[in-house]
């Protein structure tokens, strides 16, 4: 079991986020963690990351609670998140964003991380294009290609991505789809965080459905696609 939720509750501005969240995720899966705003997904990878505080509960990441411990140190294990909204460094060019991914890396074996920004420019061929273009002057999907590509050079072990599909066109959308199921044929385990549910779901190996901070469902993916609440609440149509 790479990851273990066991029984976390968090507080946002004095109003209770999560309530009693257990979740769990083994290495080399898609889980999708679907619900609408508000339900509490973000602040569960935010907690997973470091970057919030539970009220109560653990977090168990290669068997070690990892609640206590700095933003810093959990991406030392090998957590990385993509954030929401991709939080690029605008005035940078992409090749500095990149470069910038990997900064904790810095002594480690620099053939290594070479071949990692060869292999992201190879996964994301756009940006071979664009290595000296400001991040700030992209278009949207070029950007969030961007953010996931920061995100990988930091070698994670364990990536959340937070909506990596927002705010982009239909076939965007496919391709970055197209880029997570890549990744996991490389053996990647992601927590994918994402309000195109349809999307989330046909690549993903399990799901959970968060409703105002608490699990509403869990399961199979491919059997939630086909679950009449899932239907009706995400999926735009009750059969």
């Amino acid at each position: 079991m790479l990851l273990k939720i066991d029984g976390i509750t968090a507080h946002y501005a004095g109003v209770q986020a999560l309530d009693e969240i257990n979740l769990v995720q083994k290495q080399g899966e898609i889980v999708a963690l679907l619900g609408a705003n508000g339900a509490g997904k973000t602040t569960l990878l935010n907690l997973i990351s470091g970057i919030v505080r539970p009220t109560d509960g653990k977090i168990i990441y290669r068997g070690e609670d990892i609640v206590s411990l700095s933003p810093e140190k959990i991406v030392d294990m090998g957590i990385i998140q993509v954030p929401e909204g991709r939080h690029l460094f605008g005035p940078l060019t992409v090749k500095e964003n990149l470069e910038l991914g990997a900064y904790r890396r810095r002594k480690n074996n620099k053939r290594t991380v070479s071949n990692d920004f060869e292999y992201i420019l190879h996964l994301f061929p756009i940006l071979k294009k664009r290595l000296d273009q400001k991040a700030e002057t992209l278009s949207g999907g070029e950007q969030q290609m961007l953010a996931i590509g920061r995100g990988l050079m930091g070698k994670p072990v364990f990536l959340l991505l937070d909506e990596p599909s927002l705010g982009l066109a239909p076939l965007l959308v496919q391709e970055i789809f197209y880029i997570i199921e890549k990744l996991k044929k490389r053996g990647a385990t992601v927590l994918l965080v994402e309000q195109n549910a349809r999307a989330a779901l046909k690549i993903s190996d399990r799901a959970y459905v968060l409703e105002n901070g608490r699990i509403r469902l869990q399961g199979d993916a491919f059997q939630l696609l086909d679950n009449p609440e899932v239907k009706k609440a995400y999926l735009g149509k009750s059969r």
